[in-house]
């Protein structure tokens, strides 16, 4: 499972270039994040190359953030090859509480970020199914 950072954003000018400072003077590269976001605030959700010196780095500067675990699956890049997996999520029952791609160097694969209620029932799922798991080894090293 991978470590995702989330951190709760006013819908202010300058919160996000802080954090993307702090994580930087850190040495902590970025190599995926989504911004879900309403008129007064926003979740800024990321992964990064060094999560726990993140987590660290961010509460030492007062940036509240927590680490929740994430699917990292690869599914190919064509039409219908999320669909495939969405299905085999729904039929197991997993409800997928959010998702998004995650950008690597070129490869006929994408890979997606996935929440879901039931963690290990939905490894379970996606092994069965054949469904390549990304590990935490190749999602930090890109």
């Amino acid at each position: 499972m991978i470590k995702q950072i989330s951190v709760f954003l006013e819908n202010k000018s300058g919160r996000l270039v802080r954090i993307a400072q702090v994580l930087g003077e850190a040495g902590i590269n970025i190599r995926g994040l989504s911004i879900a976001d309403t008129s007064d605030f926003g979740i800024l959700r990321m992964i990064v190359d060094q999560p726990d010196q993140a987590i660290a780095e961010l509460k030492e500067k007062g940036i509240m953030a927590t680490v929740t675990e994430v699917i990292a699956i690869e599914v190919p890049d064509t039409p219908g090859g999320l669909a495939k997996v969405l299905a085999y999520m729904n039929d197991a029952g997993i409800n997928i509480e959010y998702l998004y791609s995650f950008i690597e160097k070129p490869t006929t694969n994408a890979i997606i970020m996935m929440r879901v209620e039931k963690i290990n029932e939905a490894l379970e799922v996606l092994k069965k199914q054949n469904v390549p798991i990304v590990g935490d080894d190749r999602i930090y090293s890109f």
